[in-house]
């Protein structure tokens, strides 16, 4: 897709560990191949794209800022957090970030310094110093004061330009097509209006390419990360986790480190030897996970259904709330408890844009929640498109139907009017 990747003589050293070596086992996109059957490609691959456009965008503003073409080549740091930005992941990617917190040590951004501790990324990481591994791991939290660190996490990062390219390549769609070079040709280093310091921004002729990145994004996640087979199967995956951790198959620190495989089997050969109500788990929930047999939709409202509906937040977040919910609706639907899963996905950052632009004047003006006088207002269209996306869903491990005014009801006896709820016709969280 990018042609011929060379690596520098470090990076084939970070490649060669055992701790990136374990993502060419973790799908890209989780369970999308169930319905996309290219999407086998994974964040390994994924990761080497983006160390290439790190390296390349640092050529393009090399050549244009004397200040980038300062900062020292082989010792510059942004190459390899590109490397390294996913090397926290879970297994099936980004699924389990859905859970509640007391069932995760953290983000795969915020555990991938327990993977900075692993001797032989530590001795492959020696040449860039020995404050490398904090400093990397800050560039991938999008923290620390290096003004390129926005190539690394932030509203242009390169991570967006290469996933949405791959992701639409290997599942055939034609919605991820990004142009990606004239983005890069029109990254600039620009000072804060805010006096904030050095910021990478974007020249007003990239802008048109932005906006095809904001929609690409969209119909990817409208068409494939959002997929209603996609999420039943995600859904069903987080069932599966939570319970392991409820019934202490598995321990939270636990999940970090498996691959898609090994975190599947482990929690069958466990659950088979607990016995009893957990032994559902290997017996009945992972087999369908990997036979396809996933769970039925019994309800289904997008945003015209939805329209003046008070739906409250935590429907978005695995929680005692969501978990009371889904019980009351298994019982009501003469289902088991864990037969029934709510989902209502939630991406706040999904199409945030928070960027500067040097205007063709000469002035640089900060793209944010407001957007820019005579450009289209890219925010706006933003929040619309997020709004338009989720869709709130009831998944049935036995094929039922559910009426909107039962599952309302219920919703209502759980707390569905407390705090954190919006009307689907107000304007949505900001993004």
């Amino acid at each position: 897709m990018w042609n011929t990747i060379r690596l520098d003589p470090v990076a084939v050293r970070i490649v060669d560990t055992p701790a990136f070596q374990r993502l060419r086992y973790i799908r890209q996109l989780g369970f999308a191949h169930l319905v996309y059957p290219g999407a086998t490609h994974t964040r390994f691959d994924h990761a080497l794209g983006v160390y290439h456009l790190a390296r390349t965008a640092l050529r393009i503003l090399g050549e244009t800022d004397q200040r980038v073409r300062d900062r020292g080549g082989q010792t510059d740091l942004i190459p390899y957090a590109a490397l390294l930005h996913d090397i926290g992941h879970y297994a099936f990617s980004h699924a389990l970030e859905e859970l509640e917190a007391d069932r995760l040590p953290g983000d795969h951004e915020a555990v991938s310094a327990r993977f900075f501790q692993s001797n032989e990324l530590k001795e492959a990481m020696e040449p860039l110093g020995d404050d490398a591994a904090a400093r990397i791991h800050e560039l991938i939290q999008g923290r620390g004061d290096d003004p390129l660190r926005g190539l690394v996490s932030g509203s242009l990062d390169l991570d967006k330009m290469e996933y949405l390219r791959r992701d639409a390549r290997f599942c055939g769609v034609p919605y991820g097509e990004v142009d990606v070079d004239r983005l890069l040709q029109g990254l600039v280093v620009l000072d804060a209006p805010e006096g904030t310091g050095l910021e990478v921004g974007v020249h007003e002729k990239a802008v048109s390419a932005l906006e095809s990145l904001l929609f690409a994004k969209y119909q990817m996640f409208r068409n494939v990360y959002w997929h209603h087979a996609v999420r039943s199967a995600t859904a069903l995956y987080k069932r599966i986790v939570e319970e392991a951790v409820h019934w202490e198959l598995m321990a939270p620190g636990e999940l970090v480190g498996p691959t898609d495989e090994e975190l599947l089997g482990e929690i069958r050969r466990r659950s088979l030897q607990a016995g009893g109500m957990a032994a559902s788990i290997g017996e009945r929930w992972i087999p369908a996970l990997r036979n396809r047999r996933l769970p039925k939709r019994a309800l289904e409202m997008g945003a015209a259904e939805m329209e003046g509906v008070q739906l409250p937040e935590w429907l978005s977040r695995q929680g005692s709330r969501r978990r009371a919910l889904e019980d009351a609706l298994a019982a009501r639907l003469d289902l088991l408890p864990g037969e029934v899963m709510v989902d209502y996905p939630s991406k706040r950052r999904m199409l945030e844009l928070d960027l500067l632009v040097l205007r063709r004047s000469g002035r640089v003006e900060r793209m944010g929640d407001q957007g820019l006088r005579g450009l289209i207002d890219l925010p706006l269209v933003a929040r619309e498109l997020y709004r338009t996306a989720r869709v709130l869903r009831v998944f049935t491990l036995e094929r039922r139907a559910l009426p909107v005014d039962t599952f309302m009801g219920l919703l209502q006896n759980a707390g569905g009017d407390g705090e954190g709820g919006h009307h689907g016709n107000s304007p949505p969280p900001p993004v």
